[in-house]
């Protein structure tokens, strides 16, 4: 009787080991449906409509809101091996400068790269003037009245 008991707490445990070792699955992002991009039209459909049509980016350009960027991505983890992505999808909108839709790009994990990125802030504006600007500004600023007492 005891034997018994001993095998099935063993064969309970291998099946706990077991079931902590199936995949888990997590979904980040938001990446519009095939049906919905076909509603937006190159060169007709305005930076206003495309809220409406295909909902709000996940990322926006930098240069005055140049691209949208709708970013998903589905991960996979097996016990306590880190977490593996295993899909990516990444649909890219530009803009011409009157603000319609000039291009509809989608891209999948094997054309994108892992990007590390920064949330450091930087006190300066891109318009100061380096060190070495401000010496060689100041080369020809020089007056006779500088040098005499």
């Amino acid at each position: 009787m005891h034997a018994i008991r001993s095998l099935m707490t063993l064969a309970f445990l291998a099946l706990l080991g077991v079931a902590a070792c199936s995949p888990t699955y997590r979904n980040h992002g938001y990446v519009p449906p095939e049906i919905d991009l076909a509603q937006v039209q190159v060169g007709q459909t305005t930076r206003e409509d495309l809220p409406a049509l295909i909902g709000r980016p996940s990322a926006q350009g930098l240069l005055t809101g140049s691209g949208w960027y709708y970013v998903g991505s589905r991960w996979r983890r097996i016990g306590p091996a880190a977490p593996q992505e295993i899909e990516r999808q990444v649909v890219a909108v530009s803009f011409a400068e009157s603000g319609v839709v000039s291009n509809v790009e989608r891209f999948g994990l094997e054309r994108g790269r892992i990007v590390s990125l920064s949330r450091r802030v930087t006190d300066g504006s891109v318009t100061e003037i380096s060190l070495i600007g401000q010496l060689l500004g100041n080369l020809g600023n020089f007056q006779a009245a500088d040098f005499i007492e």
